[in-house]
């Protein structure tokens, strides 16, 4: 059957494909496709001819089922990549690609000279992500994941053991990070012994454990989250991960961890509403990670969140300035943070007392700390030097 489309004359030729786009959607009213079959019958029609009446008519060009297939797949991630930047989120989720062969569609395009190099740390690892996820669910699909969660250990309360922490010592619960590297600072500790690190840290105090899983920027590993639960860590763990794909959500689940990472700078409102869902579901709490004014203010509309994390890092240039916490939570939204319950954690800069009471009196109730204590040839003896005081459950 034929698809018909008038498009406007401002449409580019679509026999010409640049190497570099940006994409911005474009649905004309006067856009009328008619189709009908299944997809294995489709057939595309892309060939510009000469306008008629103020419009260029297209004229028929057949594509086979699999590039009709790549066409929608193409249409799909530009579609999220507009939503996001309608929301602000300035992290791309892949590198830009030109469309597939005869594509005809409702984008249009426009030549950029940015090219398909990633704008800071962030975007990069997020494009690595995106593909290595891709891998991981060729080889263990979601429905074999789901069945190896009847052998996963019990998911622990990891928002509880935050508040019986902050209650039992007057200060922020710590989530203390067993983390081997970072991407600004290289390798944090050469001795790196992530069972041995974090009882370290359950003696010393941490409330809760964030495991690096990412394996390439972090040198972390899904192994290490799988050691500390079997070594008898008591410590509820966060999944430290760069979430792009809700299988991750089952995968960290199925390993052991008790919540997991969900970054507002890289997923759009309604990822967040969806893979929350899906946490408690599970019965993993979601640590939803903002940076700035808009990212809390879109947070905060989403029912059903418990925790945000404030990351006082800028992850463009890596600057680190504590007082974001603060400049994010005073004044309306920290009495609507109140009014629902939610648990703010403190994130990034954190190394001295001064700077825990810093974003204690702003209002956090937890904090979350990986390079000043693991540093520490005692990292337990860190959390101690960190907060000017023994926390431990057994203070000598």
């Amino acid at each position: 059957m034929e698809a018909l489309a008038s498009l406007r004359p401002t449409f580019p030729s679509l026999t010409h494909r640049p190497n570099k786009f940006s994409v911005r959607r474009s649905i004309p009213m006067d856009l009328h496709i008619r189709n009908s079959g299944s997809l294995a019958s489709s057939s595309i029609r892309a060939q510009q001819i000469e306008p008629k009446d103020g419009f260029a008519t297209v004229a028929p060009v057949t594509v086979p089922e699999e590039n009709a297939l790549k066409v929608k797949e193409w249409e799909v991630g530009m579609f999220q990549d507009e939503v996001a930047a309608s929301q602000g989120i300035r992290i791309r989720r892949r590198p830009p690609t030109g469309p597939p062969t005869h594509y005809v569609g409702p984008f249009e395009f426009r030549l950029q000279n940015e090219g398909n190099t990633p704008r800071n740390i962030l975007e990069e690892i997020i494009w690595h992500k995106d593909k290595e996820v891709a891998r991981f669910r060729e080889r263990r699909p979601l429905l074999a994941l789901k069945k190896e969660l009847d052998n996963a250990p019990p998911a622990r309360d990891f928002i509880g053991a935050l508040r019986e922490a902050n209650l039992r010592t007057g200060v922020p619960g710590l989530i203390a990070e067993v983390k081997k590297a970072s991407p600004s600072r290289g390798v944090l500790r050469e001795d790196f012994d992530p069972v041995e690190i974090a009882k370290a840290y359950e003696r010393g105090g941490a409330a809760c454990l964030s495991v690096l899983t990412d394996e390439k920027f972090f040198k972390g590993s899904f192994e290490n989250l799988e050691l500390i639960r079997k070594a008898g860590v008591k410590c509820p763990l966060l999944c430290k991960e760069f979430v792009v794909d809700a299988w991750q959500i089952y995968n960290a689940r199925a390993k052991g961890a008790d919540a997991i990472l969900l970054i507002a700078a890289v997923l759009p409102d309604l990822d967040i509403k969806y893979m929350t869902k899906i946490c408690k579901m599970l019965g993993l709490a979601a640590l939803v990670e903002v940076h700035d004014e808009r990212e809390i203010d879109r947070v905060l509309e989403i029912e059903g969140i418990e925790l945000i994390g404030i990351n006082n890092r800028n992850l463009e240039n890596f600057e680190v300035d504590i007082s974001i916490t603060k400049r994010l939570i005073e004044g309306e939204r920290g009495q609507r943070i109140r009014e629902k319950g939610i648990i703010v954690v403190g994130e990034s800069g954190l190394f001295t007392p001064d700077d825990i009471a810093f974003v204690q009196e702003a209002g956090v109730k937890a904090v979350l700390v990986g390079e000043s204590i693991v540093k520490q040839s005692d990292p337990g003896k860190g959390i101690s030097g960190l907060f000017g005081k023994d926390i431990s459950l057994s203070p000598n």
